[in-house]
């Protein structure tokens, strides 16, 4: 069965950085397109990053690009969610979730879903 587990929120100071984790069970890592949302009280939900782990193009929401990296190391079946200089703007709920491609992510669709991790800017 495919399960998705996220890792790595927590409560950080503003300016600072947090790396969320998700580990992928139940498929192989290179036949998805592996992303991660967001939602925030009072918002919509956002596609956040996107990337296709078969080949390793990357896709960012234009409010994180250049403060996040998404990668993957698929022979740990793992995609990671580098998060740098992070605002209280980012405080929400991360969802890491799987999908056939790119383009369903940014479209804010998935197959599968993790659990979600919060993470918290503030000072």
């Amino acid at each position: 069965q495919v399960q998705l587990v996220e890792s790595g929120g927590g409560l950080v100071q503003p300016g600072g950085s947090l790396r969320l984790s998700c580990a992928a069970s139940g498929f192989t890592l290179d036949d998805y397109a592996i992303g991660w949302f967001r939602q925030a009280p009072g918002k919509e939900r956002e596609g956040v990053s996107c990337i296709f782990s078969s080949t390793g193009m990357t896709y960012y929401a234009d409010s994180v690009k250049g403060r996040f990296t998404i990668s993957r190391d698929n022979a740990k079946n793992t995609v990671y969610l580098q998060m740098n200089s992070l605002k209280p703007e980012d405080t929400a709920v991360y969802d890491c979730v799987a999908a056939d491609t790119c383009i369903t992510v940014v479209a804010g669709r998935a197959d599968y879903w993790g659990q979600g991790t919060q993470v918290t800017v503030s000072s």
